[in-house]
């Protein structure tokens, strides 16, 4: 089997180290760079070596799950579903909290190999701190398993709880890791595709409220200076439409070269993406592919979704973290979940590098000051040749209406979304339920006065009136043409 150079390099260094006398071993790999695949190689030179007697590998998702069950059994030559004669099995992080005394028995009869996935789900550095999961671990698996690998791409939480079996440097409380590849590195091979980000924003806003009237320049002023929530603007038909039409166009551009190139539009709710569905329909004559946890069979919807040539799917929370997709080549970010993680995630979905003519990866977004934040932060990461920042503006018209009830939403959008909880990937949750907000001066003082300016009887009116801008955040050597 055909290794990349960083792969065999990581590799070598976890053998390394666990012959040394160390069980444990971090690896951070940037989305999409082939974590899989290093981590079922590494499981299959551990047996080769008889250094181990079966792998049990967690991951974040069901579809996951099963991607990695699929890579160990093509790499190793083995079962690997967890029946009689099998070397192993592949589970969700949410089976930990329901596995009985004769699976953990296993770690004292066996030699365990285990892998996890996405290892920043799980938090704690002892179980007073640890979330259920990262519990698990610490009582079951730590110290008890003959090697571990814990592999993210993400080396964060956004509530900065310790990583479960991670050790942080002083003074700054850094994230040690065994092995490190970056987004740089993985362009630099060929690894990963060059991430152009478009953030779309609008530069003469009215707010209208009761016969009052203020403006505002950007997304950016209007939600730090009023209390108009970023739901009501991802749900915009208008700015739905622009978003839409800007990477569909881009999408069929990079089909005349590679006809299998997918899009992603990753939407707020359920009825989010069933919105989106109409106006692809309606409006773009597009048929796609929607899946939500209220589809019958969603993991096989994905699978069947990676294996064709169609162009769109719209998901709610199930195509984000980890799933292997190598074909999308466009995303849309219109969720309202607004963390660094989550942003890097859905980056990474649409930056596996493959065999294709074309190899292009655009970020379609609204211009939200965090997620331009984020964007500004990938762009650090990538070789500085890069053309940064060019700006386009479009003509355009937005036009939202805010009805009252919607106005509390903002209530929830505030709360931070809990990767502590395993809700978060729990494929039956809403993602609606669990989004953050960004408090603006404004909105902290009407929260505490228990009243709103915007939550008044009366009916609030955005009228937005201007040009769209389409800032490209160019993060690799091509120009958008």
């Amino acid at each position: 089997m055909k290794l990349r150079d960083w792969q065999a390099e990581c590799i070598d260094l976890a053998l390394d180290k666990y012959t040394s006398g160390k069980d444990h071993f971090l690896a951070l790999a940037t989305p999409g760079a082939g974590k899989t695949i290093m981590a079922s190689a590494l499981a299959n030179e551990l047996m080769n070596r008889d250094l181990v007697d079966i792998v049990i590998c967690f991951s974040p998702s069901s579809v996951v799950c099963v991607d990695f069950s699929q890579e160990l059994e093509s790499v190793i030559g083995e079962k690997f579903d967890g029946l009689l004669g099998s070397k192993g099995q592949s589970l969700t992080y949410q089976t930990l909290l329901h596995l009985d005394a004769d699976f953990w028995a296993l770690f004292h009869k066996y030699r365990v190999f285990v892998i996890f996935d996405e290892i920043h789900h799980c938090c704690g550095s002892k179980v007073e701190n640890a979330n259920s999961w990262g519990e698990q671990i610490l009582l079951h698996i730590k110290n008890k398993a003959e090697f571990t690998l814990a592999m993210t791409g993400t080396p964060w939480r956004s509530d900065t709880a310790p990583i479960v079996l991670s050790d942080y440097l002083n003074p700054n409380n850094k994230i040690q890791c065994d092995y490190v590849y970056g987004l740089s590195e993985a362009i630099r091979d060929d690894v990963c595709r060059t991430p152009q980000i478009i953030a779309i924003d609008n530069d003469d806003i009215s707010l209208t409220c009761d016969k009052e009237s203020k403006s505002f320049n950007c997304f950016k002023d209007l939600l730090s200076q009023s209390a108009f929530p970023y739901l009501e603007i991802i749900q915009n038909e208008q700015l739905l439409l622009h978003v839409i039409q800007q990477a569909n166009d881009k999408l069929d551009k990079i089909r005349l070269s590679s006809p299998s190139a997918g899009g992603l539009i990753v939407a707020a709710s359920v009825e989010h993406a069933t919105q989106i569905l109409d106006l692809l329909a309606k409006r773009f004559n597009e048929a796609a592919t929607i899946i939500t946890y209220r589809e019958d069979e969603p993991t096989k919807l994905i699978h069947q979704y990676k294996q064709s040539s169609s162009k769109w799917v719209v998901s709610v929370g199930m195509i984000s973290e980890g799933t292997n997709i190598p074909r999308l080549q466009v995303t849309c970010h219109l969720t309202r979940i607004k963390t660094e993680m989550h942003f890097r995630q859905i980056l990474g979905r649409n930056l596996r590098a493959t065999d294709a003519i074309n190899q292009e990866a655009f970020l379609f977004m609204p211009a939200e000051p965090k997620l331009v934040e984020y964007a500004y932060r990938v762009a650090q990461d990538i070789p500085l040749e890069a053309n940064v920042v060019k700006f386009e503006k479009m003509s355009a018209n937005f036009k939202a209406k805010q009805n009252n009830e919607n106005s509390d939403l903002d209530d929830a959008d505030n709360k931070a979304v809990d990767e502590t909880s395993d809700k978060t990937v729990d494929t039956k949750i809403k993602t609606v339920d669990f989004g953050e907000f960004e408090n603006s001066a404004d909105m902290k003082s009407s929260t505490s006065n228990k009243k709103n300016a915007l939550t008044d009887s009366y009916e609030s009116m955005m009228n937005i009136f201007g040009r769209f801008k389409q800032e490209t955040l160019e993060l690799g050597l091509t120009a958008i043409e």
